[in-house]
């Protein structure tokens, strides 16, 4: 069983609230790129896990990542002996803003959901999602959604228009917490979501109406993504520049995927990572939307 873990987009992020537990509320448009980890499970001796891949040293301490604890916490649900041979294939940076360890949680309970013949209801799911992080309901389903309150609340959105995406990390972790410690008081409003977007143009007026909350603290602890931006900024046909999630990684708007990588051509010779494409085909909608998780 392989399941495919995409990179999460923040193509907006607003911090709306904060709740009494310290959670903060969020208001965020979420896409998912072409480009992301894989998650593979084969039947095993209890719970085991190899990694490879490029970014897999950055994991390589890690004796209890997100995988492990969605094996342990989906078989401890659904009353199964957690019986597997996970593979993680990590190609995401690590710490990099983009749901690289919440996309891989998400991917195993869908492969290991397979594995062990699993029939959770979706509510039930839904709920051990959301304990895993904030961020892995909207990958659970990998489809573009209004991420709100601390990310359980999964709004659906109108069709978005095709673009090409540009991805840049610096290769600097940064700190969520950090950021959020950085960033001054006061929040911002939710979005109003239009009924459509009439073509790319009108959908990049729209986004450039709002901002990434975390931009601003995150670029005054890590150098490194304000030069990022600016490099994004700087290329031919960039139509927006900005960060996802709370950094490192940025990412640029373009017309399609060709001018996408005339613009990734242009940023070689830097050690930075770097990935042209656009955003991944949608699934079919999971059966949890617009119930378990208060959707629209």
């Amino acid at each position: 069983m392989i399941g495919f873990a995409p990179a999460k987009i923040n193509l907006h992020l607003h911090v709306t609230g904060r709740r009494a537990d310290g959670y903060h509320l969020l208001d965020s448009l979420v896409v998912f790129a072409d480009v992301g980890d894989t998650v593979a499970a084969a039947p095993g001796e209890g719970l085991s896990l190899a990694l490879d891949g490029p970014f897999a040293t950055g994991l390589a301490a890690a004796t209890d990542n997100l995988v492990l604890r969605a094996a342990r916490r989906l078989a401890e649900q659904a009353g199964v002996t957690p019986n597997a041979a996970l593979a993680l294939t990590k190609r995401l940076p690590v710490a990099s803003g983009i749901g690289g360890g919440s996309a891989d949680a998400a991917a195993a309970l869908r492969v290991l959901g397979r594995l062990w013949r699993v029939d959770t209801e979706p509510s039930a799911l839904a709920r051990l999602a959301e304990r895993l992080g904030a961020d892995v309901p909207v990958c659970l389903g990998r489809r573009s959604a209004l991420m709100r309150g601390v990310g359980e609340v999964l709004v659906d959105v109108p069709a978005l228009p095709q673009f090409g995406l540009l991805l840049v990390n610096p290769g600097v972790g940064v700190s969520t917490a950090a950021v959020f410690a950085a960033r001054p008081a006061g929040v911002s409003s939710a979005c109003r979501l239009p009924a459509l977007w009439s073509d790319l143009a009108d959908f990049v007026a729209w986004l450039g109406r709002l901002r990434n909350d975390l931009e601003a603290p995150a670029r005054s602890l890590c150098g490194a993504i304000g030069e990022v931006l600016e490099a994004i900024q700087g290329l031919p046909g960039c139509r927006l520049a900005r960060m996802s999630g709370s950094g490192a990684t940025c990412f640029g708007v373009f017309d399609d995927l060709a001018a996408a990588r005339r613009g990734s051509a242009l940023l070689e010779g830097r050690q930075w990572w770097v990935h042209a494409g656009v955003t991944a085909s949608e699934p079919a909608a999971p059966a949890w939307r617009g119930t378990a998780l208060g959707v629209g």
